[in-house]
């Protein structure tokens, strides 16, 4: 059976977010007097959602609420400066294009909050992307698989028939826990060393391999 059903992970896979999440969590760490990090920490800190991304950039002593207002006042600058230096990877585009022409239902799960996600999938996708989720609302983080079936409930399809794609040990473990195969594309944030010490199976080296993948059924888990 033909998976024609593709839940993307965004940051790293998508969109290179990277040096817009970079200027943003050094701007509201220094608000409280915390010393910059730079963009390799902070490709290290994402991945697991904003809070915890934060808290990695924070000495351990930082307080629950001290640690909240800092988070809060990321939003709010992230959210006004999202576009500045975000783009999409070379050749994503084209592939959403095809994928999308070839029949196929696309959607985002995202630990990035649900605002920033639906405002990045519009932006830069519009009709591309049929459904986008992020953190909130009732939607837990990744690993935890909800977004992900609700995603495929929502673009009225079923595991049986969907694959998950993202670039971290995150997303394999949450493709691992919706009971769908993954694709790791080698572009993002972990190289593949890394990936295959968490167990990725399926690589994509560039977004073509990606629909080379899904129409030949190449699955090797």
């Amino acid at each position: 059976m033909k998976r024609n059903t593709l839940i993307f992970d965004l940051d790293g896979t998508l969109l290179n977010t990277l040096g817009d999440l970079h200027i943003s969590l050094n701007y509201a760490i220094k608000q409280f007097g915390y010393p910059e990090r730079t963009i390799e920490e902070v490709k290290g800190f994402v991945g697991n959602g904003i809070k915890k991304a934060i808290e990695r950039a924070l000495p351990a002593y930082v307080k629950e609420e001290e640690l909240n207002n800092i988070i809060s006042i990321f939003k709010e600058y992230y959210k006004e400066h999202m576009l500045e230096h975000t783009k999409p990877y070379d050749g994503i585009i084209q592939m959403l294009d095809t994928l999308r022409k070839n029949g196929c239902k696309i959607g985002v799960v995202s630990n990035k909050f649900d605002d920033a996600v639906k405002g990045l999938c519009k932006n830069y996708f519009g009709n591309l992307v049929d459904i986008a989720i992020g953190e909130g609302y009732g939607i837990e983080k990744k690993p935890d698989p909800k977004g992900v079936i609700k995603a495929i409930k929502q673009l009225d399809s079923s595991c049986e028939n969907s694959v998950y794609i993202g670039d971290s040990e995150v997303d394999i473990q949450t493709a691992q826990n919706a009971g769908l195969p993954c694709i790791s594309v080698l572009w993002g944030f972990k190289d593949k060393n890394f990936l295959i010490n968490n167990g990725a199976k399926n690589f994509a080296e560039t977004p073509d391999d990606i629909i080379k993948i899904i129409e030949k059924n190449l699955f090797l888990s």
